[in-house]
């Protein structure tokens, strides 16, 4: 009986342990650098574009009117303004994602810094 409880206790303790799994690594390794220099449209932006907006702002979803797929779609919303404002939830703009978290702030600095050099389709 005993060593039942012993294998029942180390069973649920091992299900509890497995069950954990978090896998964004500048939460878990967070790190005083943020590279913001040579940052590109399809190496950098896109892909946080892609994991954070394309579940609601792809050409399939168009959310809100708003689609982000595509250079061009993007490029309207940097030009406004309305992506860095979404984004950095300023006054006066939705903030985006949507009932999610903010996006980490180095991915804020590296789509700014894309922009701030002129938002090329690189």
């Amino acid at each position: 009986m005993n060593h039942q409880k012993i294998v029942f206790s180390l069973l649920i303790a091992l299900l509890a342990f497995s069950s954990c799994y978090y896998d964004v690594e500048e939460e878990i390794y967070p790190t005083t650098e943020c590279e913001t220099t040579g940052v590109t449209y399809s190496a950098v932006v896109l892909p946080i574009i892609d994991r954070n907006c394309y579940a609601c702002h792809d050409a399939a979803n168009n959310f809100g009117g708003i689609t982000l797929e595509g250079y061009d779609l993007l490029k309207r919303f940097v030009d406004d303004g309305s992506l860095l404002g979404g984004i950095r939830h300023e006054s006066g703009f939705s903030p985006m994602p949507k009932n999610r978290a903010q996006l980490l702030d180095c991915e804020i600095a590296k789509i700014e810094a894309w922009i701030n050099e002129g938002a090329l389709d690189n």
